[in-house]
């Protein structure tokens, strides 16, 4: 199922895209022909195999590269015909190797880094700072050399200073990744807050059950375009479509195919309800 771009609601569509296409030095083509739109507030989980587009995508939406045709517009503008600082300001980018963005003396320097560079009056960069500081807990780790932190505090380091600059969309490229389980649940429950407060939240990964339990809506890519946009349910229950991504459909939803024959529907995608259509099965026989 592909599908058609959203509606407009008005100032809600925060992102439009529409007919993009991206080729890179070399004649490679990345990206052919995908619209999309995302409205302010979502919580939108991109994924797909390695080589389906995502970040050539959503590197389109920050500024870090222009479209070879179509059209991006972010909260009004076109992106190709503005300037990086000023989509910064709109659109906050957390690289999938935080390393790549982690340059100053200490942790406190790098997350003031963002919003004295976008201009902030000097009060409004310490309350901005202290903010992302409290919100990633790095206030004990302000003085520390962020190179010298885990990997899980350079993480949380690296979208700190996101945070910091206070954008209303955040993009995060693979940002559990070499994290334990614990931190992992840590930062996933941070971006939640973020999503509560109104901002508009894209993650990217490959991992199925971050996507359940915390995404409201899935965009799956394969060779550079959107083969489905749908919500949780809507994509678990299509094995197929996570085939043909190479994507790996959490354990509990793989358990409810196989139980289909016993009554379970194939959009479960939470142990709670599993367990809950299984009780009620074994009640109704």
């Amino acid at each position: 199922m592909i599908p058609a771009p959203s509606p407009g609601q008005g100032d809600d569509k925060i992102i439009s895209v529409r007919n993009l296409r991206f080729t890179y030095e070399g004649g490679v083509v990345a990206i052919t022909d995908l619209s999309i739109d995302i409205r302010k507030g979502d919580y939108v989980a991109l994924v797909g195999g390695n080589g389906s587009g995502k970040t050539t995508f959503a590197k389109n939406l920050n500024g870090l590269l222009r479209p070879s045709s179509g059209i991006v517009t972010i909260r009004g503008r076109d992106a190709a015909r503005t300037a990086v600082p000023e989509l910064a300001k709109i659109v906050g980018y957390a690289f999938q190797n935080p390393d790549y963005q982690l340059f100053c003396a200490t942790v406190e320097e790098e997350v003031r880094f963002g919003p004295l560079n976008l201009g902030y009056s000097e009060d409004d960069i310490r309350r901005k700072v202290e903010r992302a500081l409290d919100a990633m807990n790095l206030q004990h780790l302000r003085d520390k050399p962020p190179l010298s932190l885990r990997l899980g505090e350079r993480r949380r380091v690296s979208i700190a200073s996101v945070i910091a600059m206070d954008p209303d969309i955040f993009i995060l490229d693979e940002p559990t990744t070499g994290l334990d389980t614990e931190e992992s649940d840590m930062l996933m429950q941070k971006l939640q807050n973020l999503n509560v407060e109104g901002k508009t939240i894209i993650l990217i990964t490959h991992d199925m059950r971050l996507v359940s339990e915390h995404a409201k809506r899935v965009v799956v890519m394969s060779v550079g375009r959107i083969i489905l946009d749908s919500d949780p349910r809507g994509a678990f229950s299509d094995l197929e479509i996570l085939r043909r991504s190479n994507l790996e459909p959490p354990a509990v939803t793989k358990l409810a195919h196989a139980l289909k024959d016993k009554g379970i529907p194939a959009d479960v995608i939470s142990p709670q309800e599993l367990v809950f259509h299984l009780l009620r099965g074994g009640e109704s026989r």
